[in-house]
Formats: C-alpha cells, structure tokens, sequence
C-alpha cells in the first residue's frame, strides 16, 4: 500500500471514529480547547488570527472566532477559490458567513483578502493529528499549500480520541508549530 492508499484508509478510518463520539465528550472537549486557545499568549498578542469555520463532525470554532472579534483582533478565515487553493479573507461577524462550494461557510466574495504574512497565529483543522505536530487533513491540499506561504505559529486543534500515532506525512506536509486538545497544549520545534 503507497502513501496515498494508506492516507486515504486512515481517513476513513478516523472518520468512523469521529462520527462514534459522544456528543457530551464533543462539546465538553470543544470548550476546553477553546479555553486553552484563549489563554495561549500567541492568541492573547496576535492581532490578525486566521481560524477555520468548523463543520458538522469538526471541532466548533464559533467561540474562538467570537472571542477573538469581542477582543478587536483582525480574523480571517479560509475561503476556497479553486480546487486545492483557498485564501484568507476578514469577518468582522459571524454574520458575514454564507455558505461555499463545499457547503462550508466561508466569507462572500467582497471580503477583503489577508494576506499570508500579516496572519500572527492559525488555527488549524485536521481529520486527525500526532502528538509530534504531523497532521492529516482531508485530502485536498488546500492548507499545507497556503500555510507554506506564512511565517504564522501553526496551531493545529484535534481532539484526544482521534489522535493518531501513525500519521503518514509527505514532503509537502507542513508541521504543526502546536497540538491543540482537550488534554493541554503540546509546543514543538522551535517557536
């Protein structure tokens, strides 16, 4: 089995596991990720956040996305604009989500775009990650091809149960600066 196959097998894998969580351990994990988000000093001190707008099944995100406007940060999130392309574009609500070719809510068309230098901190989504920062999205390259062109500290989100020891990783894959879950704040590398 190549590394495609066996990233692909994993995924559907993980995507069991994560469809068999309990409700209860979701959003209790949710709200403890959210609080050790907001008491990172990479948060407290970053002025432009890029987060991602969490789905059905994802870690739920409206509480970091909330706060950090509540506290004047710039925020970004993804918009998708080609196949495994996407870019940063500003919200200054909630509200100013609608949903995009995926059926996930991203910024409208008029949003002004962010660009990849002027982002302090992203918040990163995974199907599943390793303790070691390596991260398995969902296939479509989309964030490992942007995150390249960002010196922002990469903090990727995940809760504890679908983590995953054997996350295959390609050259192309970008390494987490943090791992995010409910169990506490994993720092790597150098920052």
């Amino acid at each position: 089995m190549d590394l495609e196959e066996r990233k692909k097998a994993l995924r559907q894998e993980i995507k069991a596991a994560a469809a068999a969580l309990d409700e209860g351990y979701t959003k209790e994990a949710d709200l403890e990720i959210f609080s050790l988000v907001a008491g990172l000093p990479e948060y407290e001190q970053a002025g432009t956040l890029f987060c991602f707008v969490g789905t059905s099944g994802e870690i739920d995100t409206a509480p970091i996305l909330e706060d950090a406007l509540r506290k004047g940060k710039r925020v970004g999130v993804p918009k998708c604009t080609a196949r495994g392309i996407m870019e940063v574009r500003e919200i200054w609500s909630l509200g100013d989500l609608e949903a995009g070719k995926y059926g996930i809510l991203e910024p409208g068309a008029n949003a002004p775009v962010i660009q990849p230098e002027e982002i302090n901190l992203a918040i990163v989504p995974c199907m599943s990650c390793s303790h070691d920062g390596r991260r398995l999205g969902y296939g479509g390259g989309y964030y490992d091809r942007y995150l390249v062109r960002t010196r922002a500290v990469k903090a990727v989100i995940c809760r504890e149960r679908i983590m995953r020891a054997d996350i295959p990783v390609e050259p192309h894959d970008q390494l987490m600066d943090m791992v995010i879950s409910e169990h506490g704040v994993r720092r790597l590398g150098s920052r």
